[in-house]
């Protein structure tokens, strides 16, 4: 079975390795033109072996030797070291120039690749095991092209080489010497394997690394605030530990190899010298060998360095390919029309979702007509957000059609759709970017009089005129440098110069107080005019003024009509609609 198992793990390597591979196809001519200064590079490192064999000879004569033949023998080692150079040089320039130009195209299509996966990848995956692969994985996998492909083209011939003029010179000696090279590849096959799985739990531990930083960067106030500084550190220095530990057996893999190819290379110079005093071999023979031994320990280790590189490498590949290989499941069809004209109408028909096996939407049939206001109520894990987000397709249907002018939403490009609908959610996303540049973000060719008019009738104009730079204002990651109530505003602001027909609003005010939450519903009624609205509060004194109210619970609508008539109806809108009023009773009782 073990058996089994290892060639199944040998097909799986030089898989990954092959696809990784073909990413170099596009610049085969400067693998090719690579590949022939690296043959040039290793015939004049093979050619300073008769060249230096001779000058030795000559040199060493003691006056018997042409004086001019001296001369000629010597200079051609600096011709034969300035051949080699650039065949050194232009090999490695051109080969790594393939590996890394391989790794960008791997860190470009990986990125395309996430952005194109639904909002449920995101959901279930971690932000640091993203970044981690993205970013870390695919510059181990630069190895795997470059420094593989530069040994794979130069040491061969070196070894080879070599070897052929051990035997040119004495192919009795060279035999004896060579013998025990073959057991340069034990420490290989012993520790290949090993390499590989080792690499991938360091991987993953870089990864987890990565993530709990993220996580640690970004609720730093929390971790403050609950003074857990030296919780984290524990956390993070275990994490730590982990990666040095894996790392490290990678290390001690790879640190094998060079004693074994020196004490071999050692043994082959000691056969020799008890060959040379028995024979009385000339002394300019046995250096010539010896120094043949010599050159034959580089290409011996990194030859032998190969597999273990293309294991570590592939460790990496993998999890980069894991991404490559997730699914898109929302996906535009190859037929897909643009969405034109006006929006009349949006039909939700026996629309059911699930994540998994447990549906979080159940057989919901609604119509919304173009520029109506529709609220959506109800306690949390309703199934709120999971609907309003199936109509700009972050996810699709499991279950039944969302339309919008009686076409299947699944039917129009994913462009032409999203074109149209405008999102301000609870958790305000910013950039790191100037305040002019996080209103435009998605209008293409806003001018300054559009940003500044947005801004206007987001409430946000006064604020930003009194910040440093005005709208050339940086406002840090995630907005950090503003308030609350400034980054709603400024959401709002986004959403206006969009000028979408339709208007997703998701817990917009939930996360303010008092004063900011009168500005910023003041910008979202200027923002909703002539638009249909979705909306989904908590605060159900934002939405009385809605035209339909639809109450969810357990994924299905259970109550729909105006704020008097649910009042009315004394169902479950009227008890949560008590609950958050009945703090505000005259009396104050509970």
């Amino acid at each position: 079975m073990s058996g089994s198992n290892k060639s199944v793990d040998a097909a799986d390597k030089w898989s990954t390795y092959k696809r990784l591979i073909r990413y170099a196809k596009p610049y085969t001519w400067r693998l090719v033109v690579g590949g022939l200064c690296g043959v040039i590079f290793a015939g004049s490192t093979i050619g300073f072996l008769p060249a230096g064999r001779e000058t030795f000879k000559a040199i060493f004569s003691f006056g018997t030797a042409n004086a001019s033949h001296t001369l000629l023998l010597a200079c051609l080692l600096p011709i034969l070291a300035v051949i080699r150079g650039v065949g050194a040089y232009l090999s490695a320039y051109l080969i790594q120039w393939v590996g890394n130009r391989v790794v960008m195209d791997l860190r470009l299509e990986a990125y395309t690749h996430l952005q194109d996966l639904s909002v449920a990848y995101f959901d279930q995956n971690k932000t640091g095991e993203m970044i981690s692969r993205t970013v870390n994985d695919t510059t181990l996998m630069e190895r795997a092209v470059s420094t593989v492909l530069t040994d794979a083209v130069r040491q061969p011939f070196i070894l080879f080489g070599s070897a052929g003029y051990l035997f040119y010179l004495n192919w009795k000696l060279a035999l004896a010497s060579l013998v025990i090279f073959p057991v340069c590849i034990l420490p290989v096959i012993l520790f290949g394997r090993k390499v590989r799985r080792a690499a991938r739990q360091g991987q993953e531990h870089l990864a987890d690394i990565v993530s709990m930083m993220q996580e640690a960067i970004v609720g730093v106030r929390i971790v403050k605030a609950f003074c857990m500084e030296q919780y984290e550190l524990r956390r993070f220095s275990e994490q730590c530990s982990h990666f040095f530990g894996r790392i490290m057996r990678v290390v001690r893999a790879k640190a094998i190899i060079e004693p074994v190819v020196v004490l071999i290379s050692m043994a082959g110079i000691a056969v020799a010298l008890i060959y040379a005093s028995f024979t009385k071999m000339p002394w300019q023979d046995f250096l010539t060998f010896a120094l043949a031994l010599v050159v034959m320990y580089d290409p011996a280790k990194k030859l032998s360095n190969i597999h273990l590189t293309i294991q570590h490498s592939s460790a990496a590949a993998d999890r980069v390919f894991e991404i490559l290989d997730t699914e898109i499941r929302v996906k535009e069809k190859p037929s897909a029309q643009e969405l034109t004209g006006r929006v009349g109408e949006i039909k939700f028909e026996k629309v059911g979702f699930a994540y998994a096996a447990e549906p979080v939407l159940k057989d919901l049939n609604f119509t919304i007509k173009a520029g109506e206001r529709i609220a959506f109520v109800g306690s949390s894990g309703a199934g709120k957000t999971t609907l309003v987000n199936l109509l700009p397709r972050f996810f699709d249907v499991t279950e039944g059609r969302v339309l919008m002018n009686g076409i299947d939403l699944r039917d129009v490009t994913l462009k032409s759709l999203r074109g149209r609908i405008g999102l301000v959610t609870q958790e305000t996303f910013l950039f790191n970017d100037t305040i002019a540049g996080n209103i435009a973000y998605g209008t293409a060719n806003a001018t300054k009089e559009m940003i500044e008019n947005a801004a206007k009738r987001a409430y946000a104009h006064d604020f930003i005129l009194e910040m440093p730079q005005g709208y050339e204002s940086v406002i840090g990651e995630r907005g950090v440098r503003l308030s609350g109530g400034q980054r709603q505003r400024l959401a709002i602001a986004r959403a206006i110069l969009k000028d979408p027909p339709i208007l997703i609003l998701d817990e917009a005010t939930s996360a303010l107080d008092t004063e900011s939450e009168r500005m910023v519903q003041a910008a979202l009624n200027d923002l909703m005019k002539g638009r249909t609205v979705l909306a989904i509060a908590h605060r159900l004194s934002t939405i009385t003024s809605c035209d339909r109210i639809m109450v969810m619970d357990q994924g299905r609508i259970v109550e729909q009509g105006t704020h008097s008539q649910l009042l009315s109806a004394d169902g479950i809108y009227k008890r949560l609609y008590d609950l958050q009023f009945e703090m505000a009773r005259p009396d104050g009782s509970a």
